[in-house]
């Protein structure tokens, strides 16, 4: 979860065994040099912005065990607070260390330390830091009493880039194929599209109706499967428990579940494999229910930034009620790639459900030979959507999402979004640097 912090009010989300996170600050304080800071306790990862250049040292200190992050020439400008977390950490606080450093610290309980090696500090930018913590572990005899570590360099974001999702410097819009989509789009003119691609490697994106708020389907089912790996992460959940298909959640739509008897049990394995790759409607249900319903599930998008996903309903939603866009599928995508939601863990679980989804008539249909595509697709008839990430033969890495209005069942909506797939990986694959298209099936009204 994110937590962001506006001029002087900062707010501290603190590592717990649970997607959820405590508050360390909830009063209007004054941080003089501290910009903004949010600690994500689903992956013990911590991030701190200045209003100047910090270089922060990282310190390993014993007795008892803790981890402190000074800040050299950073005024806190509030007095020490702290909060107590739980039993192996024990307390986070952040206070004035000497007149010119100020000074987070990690305490641990006895008998626990950090693996100094598995702390990353990395510098973002010249002013952005993040500090990627690892579980704590038993301490051994010849811990030493201090250890101190360097950070990392990496790239800079000039500072007129823009982040995408807070993740991907957003580089360049693809000019050369925008034409080229927008001439499809004129041959299927009775559609209405938002797309919304982007070039994970480089920055280059194409956003044509990527902020349009379409009925989300069965791509509603993505969002649901983050939130479950988090709540996994958290220890909320397991994949091995067994939830109970009630009568109440049993709906009709796609697929299976629906035909079997009321009280059967099924894994959580089960129920989200099922969600994802045959988009079962009850699955779905049944993991809306156990994650607490839909209004705790929207407010948990919100917290990642999703404006537009909302669930009204449960499934099946056959009148579209539940919506979404293309710039949101994308947005949650980026976030589970770049391990900002779930563990590396969880990440590579969710991934290899979503390559298993069963229907490759929309984005996997314009894709080259060898390419490989983790996507969530969606119909209610009148629309279809699909959002997926892709990973091309050459190693390039992107994100689709795409939504389209037709008449009722009418194939050429699925056409259509197939030779969108097809233009944008040519255009990206480098090999054809002018995309084409070479449909068998032209559009007419």
């Amino acid at each position: 979860m994110i937590l962001t912090h506006k001029e002087n009010i900062l707010k501290f989300s603190l590592l717990l065994p649970s997607f959820l996170s405590l508050f360390l600050f909830g009063s209007t304080v004054k941080a003089a040099a501290i910009a903004n800071w949010h600690f994500d306790s689903n992956r013990n990862h911590l991030d701190f912005t200045t209003n100047k250049n910090v270089q922060p040292k990282v310190q390993l200190l014993a007795n008892p065990t803790r981890l402190v992050i000074n800040l050299p020439g950073v005024t806190l400008g509030y007095p020490q607070t702290s909060q107590r977390v739980g039993s192996v950490i024990k307390d986070i606080r952040i206070e004035q260390f000497n007149a010119e450093t100020t000074r987070m610290v990690v305490t641990l309980a006895p008998g626990y330390t950090f693996d100094l090696a598995q702390v990353k500090l990395q510098e973002e930018s010249a002013n952005h830091w993040s500090v990627q913590l690892p579980q704590p572990v038993p301490l051994t005899a010849t811990q030493p009493k201090y250890l101190e570590i360097t950070p990392s360099i990496s790239p800079r974001v000039s500072d007129n880039s823009t982040l995408f999702a807070g993740v991907v410097p957003m580089h360049l819009p693809m000019k050369v194929l925008e034409p080229q989509i927008k001439a499809l789009m004129n041959r299927y003119s009775f559609l209405k599209t938002g797309m919304f691609f982007l070039d994970l490697d480089t920055g280059d994106y194409l956003d044509i109706g990527g902020d349009r708020v379409f009925p989300a389907a069965s791509t509603i089912k993505l969002p649901i499967l983050i939130a479950f790996f988090q709540d996994l992460d958290a220890g909320k959940v397991t994949l091995q428990e067994n939830l109970t298909m009630r009568g109440d959640l049993v709906t009709n739509g796609s697929g299976v579940m629906q035909y079997e008897r009321v009280g059967k049990k099924y894994t959580a394995l089960e129920t989200i494999t099922k969600m994802i790759t045959i988009s079962d409607n009850t699955a779905t249900n049944m993991i809306i229910d156990r994650l607490g319903g839909a209004a705790r599930l929207n407010q948990r998008f919100r917290n990642w930034g999703l404006k537009d996903t909302v669930i009204r309903h449960l499934l099946a939603d056959l009148r579209g009620t539940n919506t979404t866009s293309s710039q949101d599928m994308a947005r949650v995508l980026a976030l589970v790639v770049n391990n900002k939601l779930v563990s590396l863990q969880s990440r590579e679980q969710v991934l290899d459900i979503l390559r298993h989804t069963t229907i490759r008539t929309l984005l996997p249909a314009g894709l080259g030979k060898g390419a490989v595509i983790a996507n969530k697709t969606g119909d209610i008839g009148f629309l279809i959507g699909d959002a997926g990430f892709v990973t091309m033969p050459n190693g390039k890495r992107y994100l689709a999402a795409i939504f389209v209005t037709r008449p009722y069942k009418d194939t050429r909506g699925r056409d259509f979004i197939r030779q969108v797939s097809q233009l944008v990986y040519n255009y990206l694959n480098q090999l054809n640097p002018v995309a084409s298209v070479n449909s068998p099936n032209s559009a007419t009204r």
